[in-house]
């Protein structure tokens, strides 16, 4: 056990999260995506697994140790609805929600359409697969950076 520390979050995901460095994507994704695929494509090569989680609840957790990138306009983004690539659905509010609460303030998610995003995920450096069974539950975050404590 470990105090102050998010349990949702297991060895295999802590370890990569430790390993990404400034402006590496994170796939996190819904029980439909290609994950297993996808993720042999990445940096990792490996799937990691969140299954029993809803995708809003594994970034909830991902993010109290993750810092989202300040540099970019969207460092967190969602999977678009072929042919309604605009509209929002509850996993995307879901997400949105747990998204602004970890940053203080409302930092909108960006929109990639679903082949774009299947590339940026073969790019990524690595894969979770979460238990989301909703359509359109995959989001991609971008790694940022903690600044040095002053001394």
């Amino acid at each position: 056990m470990l105090r102050n520390f998010d349990n949702r979050l297991n060895a295999d995901v802590i370890r990569c999260l430790r390993a990404m460095g400034h402006g590496d994507d994170l796939v996190i994704s819904d029980t439909n995506f290609p994950s297993d695929s996808i993720a042999r494509q990445t940096v990792t090569g490996e799937l990691l697994r969140m299954d029993n989680l809803t995708a809003a609840a594994a970034i909830e957790a991902i993010l109290t140790v993750f810092p989202l990138d300040g540099f970019v306009d969207h460092p967190a983004e969602r999977m678009g609805i072929t042919g309604e690539e605009s509209k929002v659905l509850p996993v995307h509010r879901e997400v949105q929600a747990a998204v602004d609460r970890a940053e203080g303030k409302s930092l909108p998610l960006g929109i990639v359409s679903r082949f774009d995003f299947y590339e940026r995920a073969k790019r990524a450096y690595a894969v979770i697969v979460t238990g989301e069974t909703r359509f359109y539950g995959c989001f991609l975050l971008k790694k940022g950076v903690i600044p040095p404590k002053e001394a």
